[in-house]
C-alpha cells in the first residue's frame, strides 16, 4: 500500500523524427512520468523527514516503470534518465531533495535495468504550472555527452501550495543528431558509473 496521497499521474513521451530537416531514423524518445502528491509536511517545519523518503522510494519504482513501459522497451533497453520534484510554497525545497536523493534512486534503477551513473537531478518551488526542466544523463555511463539532455514537464494546476510534483525522465536513445564526440552508447562499460 502507497504511503503517498497521489492526486493525479501523467504519463507524457516526446518523439523527435525530423531535425535540422533530417529524418531521425529511429525516432529519439523520452519519456516523463509524473506523480502529483500532497505534502505531509507542508505548512510546518519538521525535524525527520523520513515519510517523504519512503514515498520517493514507492514513487522511484512506480515512476520508473511507467516511464519505461510509455516508450514500449524492455528496462535493459532504456539508455538514460533524470528526476526532479516541484514543491508547491507551503513546502520547502528540502522536502523535494527527501523525496529525490535517499531512496528514489535505488528501484529506478532496477526499472531501468542497472543503472551505474548517479541519477541527475533538480528541484525547485513554485505554483501551478510551473515548468521544471528534468536533467538527463546516460544510466550507466556518465561520460556519454550525447546523452546529456533535459526534457521539460510541466502540469497546468500542479504543484498546489500543499503538494509536491514529482518527475522521473527516461529515455530509449540520446540526442537527435549527437555530434560533439566523446564516449558512445555503443562503446560504454558501464563499470564504474563515468565510463
Amino acid at each position: 500500500m502507497s504511503t503517498a496521497k497521489i492526486r493525479k499521474i501523467i504519463t507524457v513521451v516526446d518523439e523527435v523524427h525530423i531535425e535540422m530537416g533530417k529524418a531521425i531514423s529511429p525516432a529519439t524518445r523520452r519519456a516523463a512520468a509524473i506523480a502529483v502528491i500532497e505534502n505531509p509536511f507542508a505548512g510546518s517545519y519538521t525535524e525527520d523527514l523520513d515519510p517523504l523518503m519512503e514515498i520517493g522510494a514507492e514513487l522511484g519504482g512506480m515512476l520508473g516503470e511507467r516511464a519505461v513501459q510509455a516508450l514500449g522497451i524492455t528496462p535493459d533497453q532504456a539508455e538514460s534518465y533524470g528526476k526532479a520534484a516541484v514543491v508547491g510554497e507551503n513546502g520547502e525545497l528540502e522536502h523535494a531533495a527527501a523525496i529525490l536523493h535517499p531512496k528514489l534512486g535505488a528501484p529506478l534503477r532496477k526499472a531501468v535495468e542497472r543503472g551505474a551513473a548517479l541519477v541527475p537531478s533538480a528541484k525547485k518551488m513554485g505554483g501551478p504550472g510551473t515548468p521544471m526542466d528534468v536533467p538527463l544523463g546516460h544510466k550507466d555511463a556518465a561520460y556519454v555527452r550525447s546523452h546529456f539532455d533535459a526534457m521539460e514537464v510541466r502540469v497546468n494546476d500542479a504543484p498546489r501550495a500543499n503538494e509536491i510534483l514529482v518527475a522521473v525522465c527516461v529515455t530509449d536513445s540520446g540526442r537527435p543528431l549527437p555530434r560533439v564526440g566523446g564516449l558512445t552508447h555503443e562503446d560504454a562499460e558501464g563499470k564504474d558509473g563515468l565510463r
